[in-house]
């Protein structure tokens, strides 16, 4: 076969290194640049055929999101902007390992388990971060788009919840949105400048935010948008790509990790700060209070912020619709406990990971999902959806109700429900403390975070951990969570949860109680438990004081 032909020729221009094998994750590929040519071209070959057989635009997104620069990484895109099926992820490392001789039967492999019609049109969108490896690694893949016949469009440099965002807008024909940038810009800005609208009396102070693009794509296109916005926000933008290096001390991870203000952002008393991370599908907020003490809004207070927000315009607008919280046992309970207790919002726990979380919130009318790291966003289930447009139409509801409504649908135009976006969640949180009159300190107040710490464990094997009730009980090895129950009855308001990581051979554990010295003891005392219960290597774990 002619195309085939082509294949086997190009693919010599993007040799796999002998030997070298990687796994297809959550993040998609990931690794040193030098590493990903080959990967590239094979993602491209993949991304067509997954074209050919759905029968819509696929994204292919260059980037390796809040990794250092000089790695770089791919991830997939559905036709709806969602993450690529589990199965595919399989063919993704098949197709990625096979030998430079045994790529063909690999490829035809997929065709024939999928019964792909090669004679289908096949359309690939790609995008890249500013990496300075992703402008080549980002010609691989249209080598092996066009290798295979299929038709691209490049974007060029992009965030990746953009990229998802278009490819939805194109396989909804228009329906999401258009799928230009300029498309993205207009519709979250014409939604966010229609909320403020509702708030009052804002001063310069009010509009004023410090945010802190990780010298990446998130700053580039920050600065595109400001104009769409006109005066409504007074953005500060620090570590904008014009002389730091990417994610470098700085960023929504090294925030989160450091619970630290990034390098090169000049922080005023109270002053409401954010920072991206390098692909901008993250963010976190912060601030410092009068004492100089540094206080983190992560995902946890994201996800309060805008879930009462929406409760409270659903009871306002008469809807009967229910919404849900999704967590991870990560969350801190004193959100769950705020959540559930005072709110009488639904809480569902699921497994780590963005797409447990994603299909967890698809459950229900309006799923709220954010991790603690600041991945999260909105999904209104189209039902909802239809519930909210047919009451806006409605000529009898009363002003309270009309406003409310009004108030629903363009947040829903605000929040780019293909995945966590970090431009749009910093315009959906900017508009609930406008419209609530919040500062900073007003919303980090709504409920105090219970002191907690994280600990990792060297095992010989991670396998021996095998969990359930969505990671927060431990099956085996025998006798661990009996131990780590009766570790728990020790402290007060405490809870302690192990997992085995899903790339390495640990086990995180997670404790939190009423102190920090509380959290730390019960941390020390259930890792002990870990390394001698689970197979420990290396030092017995320390006490933390």
């Amino acid at each position: 076969m002619a195309q085939f032909k082509e294949v086997s020729q190009k693919s010599k221009l993007h040799p796999k290194p002998e030997g070298l094998t990687l796994q297809y994750g959550t993040a998609g590929f990931r690794t040193h640049a030098k590493h990903l040519d080959h990967i590239m071209f094979r993602m491209g070959l993949l991304a067509t055929l997954r074209s050919k057989k759905t029968k819509s635009t696929i994204g292919v997104m260059v980037t390796a999101s809040h990794n250092p620069e000089e790695d770089n990484g791919v991830k997939l895109i559905d036709p709806m902007g969602e993450m690529v099926t589990a199965l595919w992820e399989g063919y993704a490392t098949q197709l990625a390992n096979a030998e430079q001789d045994s790529l063909l039967k690999e490829l035809k492999d997929i065709i024939e388990k999928e019964d792909i019609n090669m004679s289908e049109p096949a359309s690939v969108y790609v995008g890249k971060d500013t990496r300075p490896s992703s402008a080549s690694l980002s010609q691989a893949v249209l080598d092996g788009v066009s290798s295979l016949g299929g038709k691209t469009h490049d974007y060029g440099l992009v965030t990746t919840p953009q990229l998802h965002y278009m490819v939805c807008c194109c396989n909804t024909h228009g329906c999401y949105g258009s799928p230009t940038i300029e498309g993205y810009y207009q519709k979250l800005s014409q939604a966010f400048l229609q909320l403020t609208q509702n708030a009052l009396n804002r001063t310069d102070d009010q509009k004023r935010l410090l945010v802190d693009g990780a010298n990446g794509i998130g700053a580039l296109k920050m600065r595109e948008m400001e104009p769409f916005l006109r005066s409504e926000m007074q953005v500060v933008l620090s570590n904008d790509g014009s002389s730091g290096k990417l994610n470098h001390m700085c960023g929504a991870d090294y925030v989160k990790v450091q619970q630290n203000a990034p390098q090169g952002m000049n922080m005023g008393v109270g002053e409401r700060c954010c920072s991206f991370d390098g692909d901008a599908d993250r963010i976190v907020y912060y601030y410092t209070d009068s004492k100089g003490c540094f206080h983190l809004l992560d995902g946890d207070k994201i996800a309060t912020l805008i879930s009462t927000y929406l409760k409270e315009l659903l009871t306002q607008a008469g809807l009967n619709l229910q919404i849900a919280v999704v967590q991870t046992a990560y969350a801190n309970g004193s959100s769950t406990r705020y959540l559930e207790d005072v709110m009488k919002v639904t809480v569902c726990c699921t497994k780590t990971g963005v797409k447990h979380l994603h299909h967890a919130a698809q459950e229900y009318d309006i799923g709220v999902y954010f991790e603690a790291n600041g991945h999260g966003t909105v999904l209104f289930s189209k039902a909802a959806q239809k519930q909210i447009q047919d009451l806006v139409k409605d000529p009898n509801s009363n002003d309270e109700r009309k406003r409310a409504v009004k108030l629903l649908e363009s947040t829903i135009n605000l929040i780019n429900q293909t995945v966590g976006d970090a431009i749009s969640d910093m315009l959906v949180i900017e508009a609930v403390l406008a419209i609530r009159g919040m500062s900073a300190q007003d919303w980090d107040a709504i409920y105090t975070d219970l002191p907690n710490r994280q600990l990792k464990v060297t095992v010989s094997d991670r396998r021996v951990i095998d969990t359930t009730d969505a990671e927060r009980r431990a099956v085996s090895p025998e006798g661990l969570q009996d131990t780590i129950d009766s570790l728990v009855k020790k402290y007060k308001s405490a809870r302690s949860f192990v997992r085995p990581s899903g790339t390495e051979d640990v086990v995180r554990v997670y404790a939190e109680a009423d102190t920090q010295e509380s959290a730390d003891s019960l941390a020390h005392e259930v890792s002990l438990a870990v390394y001698r219960l689970a197979g420990g290597i290396g030092d017995e774990p320390k006490p933390l004081h």
